[in-house]
């Protein structure tokens, strides 16, 4: 007789169905996993045996065979645990085979029978309910699963003891509620701690209403970071679409603490020695990195020409795109990396080219070689570029009242309604700076006076075709903070002035 219990292997985001057989018969004693498992999963054989003794059962002195089918699809990761070991005991008649059908099954087991959380449950579940079918994990990943919908039907024990026990019908297994969804969260920083930088914090608000990626340049101790960590309380919450696909990545990445979803946008600060694979995803097992883990939020590269340039230039193609595409021998994931770039870095090494007063004992070539760590291409993805100059004593001392982060999220919140009724299609992103080119022609409409500003200045700033129509999307998101339907010259310059930062003028410094 061969047993048939349903689980799941991921690729990507992705959760596919697998067949986990096991069959009991006579001859060589032995416990045999195929089907290309990895080395997580051949361990299985060990776990599930210690687990069934720990249960009161004894493994059969036979050959056992556990195939994990299709066989060409590799199987990574501790979630088979629990689905073999229910195989053999289905195979044993231990359990009914009726019990079990109809249920996707994951977890990990304890030595003593108890079941530690995996991850991947929240897209486990959603395949569930895609298939008309129930799901069995680990109780610690219960509340998670029960995000995926009211209609699934979801069993969270807490060893394999109490599962059997379920089934047998000697206990009673409750049904997990949804974790608590965290609307307030923890306090964000306030835009109201900052003195003075108000070029800067106009800046900060166009970034936020439009969705654009934002580069600040000035020496240390000018707030750069401080601008940057208040960018989270000017953002409107998720909605809960992006709040399940966002999970669904932080499910995969084992970042869901008890199952709880926030609607708070994510704000990834990876180190400047983070990998490639840290930042981008990769690995053995191919796993979301720092940019799908900020996805629908922001990613924020403090001193950015010190990452190394092959890390900074994999953020090309992602920052374009929206997605991360990861290829590997024998098998390629995609993850949605749909974020907000927000970079700070000093003017040069010694941090203070340009400043009064300041001459460098290595002349231009201080600004020259160090920003030129930064490469070309993927300044041009970055759409606004700002001076952030030192900070003065009098605007220290200044007690005049500043803009809280509250008065700025109402107008962020308000050009960013504008926008999703302009781009009121499904296929259509709903910010400015995801526009697509038909889109920005379509709703850039400029006088003859603005078209000429901008021809003369695409020409001057030797503007990529790329950089030319990011211009019409940050002055498009101008307007829109202005209430304006039609975008003005006025918008067209102020938007032109965060395109052309006169880099020339740090490095001759």
């Amino acid at each position: 007789m061969v047993s048939r219990i349903t689980t799941v292997a991921f690729q990507g985001v992705d959760a596919r169905p697998v067949d986990v057989q096991v069959h009991i018969t006579p001859g060589l004693v032995g416990f045999f996993i195929v089907g290309l498992p990895d080395k997580a999963v051949a361990e299985s054989r060990e776990r599930v045996r210690s687990a069934l003794v720990a249960c009161g059962m004894a493994m059969p002195a036979k050959r056992i065979t556990v195939n994990l089918a299709p066989a060409d699809l590799p199987k990574e990761g501790s979630h088979f645990d629990l689905p073999i070991a229910l195989g053999v005991m289905a195979a044993m008649g231990a359990i009914s085979a009726d019990a079990v059908a109809g249920q996707v099954v994951l977890g990990e087991l304890s030595l003593d029978g108890q079941l530690a959380p995996v991850s991947g449950v929240l897209p486990a579940a959603m395949m569930a309910v895609a298939r008309d079918e129930g799901l069995i994990c680990p109780k610690a990943c219960g509340s998670e699963a029960a995000w995926a919908g009211e209609t699934l039907k979801v069993l969270a024990p807490g060893s394999l003891l109490e599962l059997a026990n379920h089934f047998s019908g000697r206990q009673i297994l409750s049904e997990p509620k949804p974790g608590m969804r965290a609307v307030n969260g923890p306090k964000l920083p306030d835009l109201a701690d900052v003195r003075g930088q108000e070029s800067a914090k106009r800046a900060l608000e166009i970034a936020a209403a439009g969705g654009h990626n934002l580069l600040m340049v000035g020496p240390p101790g000018s707030g750069k970071s401080m601008l940057a960590s208040r960018l989270p309380s000017l953002l409107p919450p998720l909605s809960p679409r992006e709040m399940l696909d966002l999970s669904v990545v932080c499910s995969l990445a084992g970042e869901l603490e008890a199952g709880a979803l926030s609607d708070q946008r994510p704000f990834r600060a990876p180190h400047h020695s983070a990998s490639m694979a840290a930042l981008v995803g990769g690995g053995t097992r191919a796993k979301p990195g720092e940019i799908s883990l900020a996805h629908n939020g922001v990613l924020f590269l403090d001193e950015l020409p010190e990452f190394s340039p092959q890390v900074l230039d994999s953020l090309r193609q992602p920052l374009e795109t929206g997605q991360c595409h990861i290829a590997r021998a024998n098998h390629h994931v995609t993850y949605p990396a749909a974020f907000q770039l927000i970079a700070a870095m000093n003017p040069c090494r010694c941090g203070h080219a340009g400043e009064p007063g300041h001459v460098c004992r290595r002349g231009p070539r201080c600004a020259t070689d160090y920003q030129g760590r930064v490469s070309g291409p993927l300044m041009d993805r970055i759409d606004l570029r700002i001076d952030v100059p030192a900070v003065t004593a009098r605007d220290l001392s200044n007690p005049a009242p500043r803009e809280t982060s509250a008065e700025v999220a109402r107008r962020v919140a308000d050009a960013r309604n504008r926008q999703a009724e302009r781009y009121d299609e499904p296929s259509t992103p709903c910010l400015n700076a995801r526009a697509s080119q038909s889109a920005v022609e379509a709703h850039v409409d400029l006088d003859d006076g603005a078209l000429r500003l901008l021809s003369d200045s695409a020409e001057q700033a030797n503007l990529s075709a790329r950089g030319y129509f990011r211009v019409l999307r940050v002055a498009r998101t101008i307007a829109d903070l202005a209430g304006s339907q039609p975008v003005q010259r006025v918008h067209l310059a102020e938007a032109l002035s965060y395109r052309t930062l006169d880099s020339d003028a740090l490095m001759a410094a």
